[in-house]
């Protein structure tokens, strides 16, 4: 058998585990891959697929967001963080079930008559995935995202140390010196 000239340097990208050592994140790999391969239902293999993801495929999901997108009766999902929203003034009662939630988070949610759930506890509640609403965060609200394709006329954000009169004000930025793009 020869080697495949075209396609031997092509690596299969897609993660088949996470590459955290965190004992509880394996754990929870563990169970979604049994659920995976014992339930028809593809809800337990879009989570286990998220178990697997880095950190900045799983972004946070603010109180305020999650209220928007909630319906009676029905568990939201996260596979990342559950953060606080000091802007919203008063929180339904919610379930949700996340990896993780932010203490303030959390009490806000059960002070409010709410249930913060994990996700083993939504895999014995629900092990198809029945009633809930699966959620992620918004990827591209990261501070990095803000300076990526940077150029002429994108109007993107520069790495500048300081806003100030001596910083990123001359030649291509005013008319006075030089040009302005």
């Amino acid at each position: 058998m020869g080697i495949d000239l075209d396609d031997h340097h092509v690596r299969n990208t897609h993660r088949k585990a996470p590459k955290s050592e965190n004992v509880y994140l394996k754990l929870l790999v563990k169970l979604y891959r049994f659920l995976a391969r014992r339930t028809t239902a593809p809800f337990n293999r879009i989570i286990l697929r998220r178990l697997f993801t880095s950190r900045i495929n799983r972004p946070p999901l603010s109180l305020s967001r999650l209220q928007r997108f909630a319906q009676p009766e029905k568990t939201l999902v996260v596979v990342g963080t559950i953060t606080d929203d000091t802007r919203l003034l008063e929180v339904k009662p919610l379930t949700v079930a996340a990896l993780h939630f932010t203490a303030t988070a959390r009490a806000r949610i059960e002070n409010a008559g709410g249930e913060c759930l994990t996700l083993d506890q939504l895999a014995l509640r629900k092990p198809t995935g029945e009633n809930t609403l699966l959620l992620r965060g918004p990827k591209n609200a990261r501070e990095a995202v803000k300076h990526f394709g940077f150029g002429p006329h994108k109007g993107k954000k520069p790495y500048v140390e300081s806003k100030g009169r001596k910083f990123e004000k001359a030649r291509g930025r005013r008319r006075s010196r030089g040009f302005k793009v």
